[in-house]
């Protein structure tokens, strides 16, 4: 196992830690403000990391390569992540999950048709274990009843959301590769916080985001998820995407849905019956496939 596929893997588990930890604030404070908070936090948390890493130096960037990098991070952050929260509000978390698979695939389909990739060989076989396991996993017999109007406008949301994800990390992946690394972070995320700024705006939400964070609030959680969520885990999965295909690297990163069971089960207490057992090990095979052959 290389370096990419470790980061790749360990973003995946750290993020999937990080969305455990959000579970209880995520009852007490909204889905956008919590968003909001991981952000900012990941973003102030780089400042020194930079200055440590990189000095006082200025990055290279061209302008059509700083544009390009705050596009993604507006879209690949800010739309995306707003999208994906919809949906989940529309038609629940499993449906939504199910829904999100299909990042590896749009990944997949933009790297062949913009980076060149491709899967080859026992990559292929290791795609199919790890989105049969995370089906096995996310898939629900018995759903609460949901409006219909509200499944079709949360699959829409959540195809688009997940759409724009892929869309966001394949538009800077050559960036990556070509241009200091901590910098090309910094500078999405901070794309990604001027999008949710607009969306406040347009939205006029200012007042009532001000207003969610003056109630008491765990903030020693909603801080040590955030840490994980939007500083380990970004730096984590940029690295993943900067050193191998982002095709492999977003497989790999799929397996967080499986890895937020696990911990689910381990850290609250959730239940593990067989189909999600099975549906873990079926992950594990095909993570263990795409890094191991």
């Amino acid at each position: 196992m290389g370096w990419g596929e470790f980061f790749a893997l360990s973003s995946a588990v750290s993020w999937a830690l990080a969305l455990v930890l959000f579970r209880q604030p995520g009852r007490l404070l909204p889905a956008f403000e919590l968003n909001l908070f991981k952000n900012l936090l990941g973003f102030l948390l780089l400042v020194p990391t930079l200055l440590l890493v990189d000095g006082l130096s200025l990055p290279d960037f061209s302008l059509p390569d700083l544009a390009l990098t705050l596009l993604s991070g507006c879209i690949g952050i800010a739309l995306a992540d707003t999208w994906y929260l919809r949906a989940l509000n529309l038609m629940g978390a499993s449906r939504t999950g199910i829904v999100g698979s299909l990042l590896s695939p749009f990944v997949i389909l933009l790297s062949i048709f913009f980076l060149g990739e491709s899967l080859s060989g026992w990559q292929i076989p290791g795609l199919v274990l790890v989105m049969a396991g995370i089906l096995l996993v996310t898939w629900k017999q018995k759903r609460s009843s949901v409006d219909s109007e509200n499944v079709q406008k949360g699959v829409l949301y959540g195809i688009g959301g997940v759409f724009m994800m892929a869309v966001g990390v394949v538009m800077v992946k050559e960036i990556l590769e070509t241009r200091p690394f901590l910098w090309t972070v910094e500078i999405r995320l901070f794309g990604g916080l001027l999008g949710m700024l607009i969306v406040m705006l347009l939205r006029r939400r200012v007042a009532s985001v001000k207003a969610s964070f003056s109630v008491s609030l765990p903030w020693v959680q909603i801080t040590v998820a955030s840490f994980l969520g939007a500083y380990v885990s970004t730096l984590l999965y940029m690295a993943g995407y900067k050193l191998i295909p982002a095709s492999v690297a977003s497989i790999l990163n799929e397996s967080a849905n499986a890895w937020i069971v696990l911990l689910a089960w381990l850290m609250l207490g959730e239940s593990l019956g067989l189909r999600k057992v099975a549906g873990l090990l079926l992950t594990l095979a095909g993570v263990a496939i795409m890094i191991l052959l």
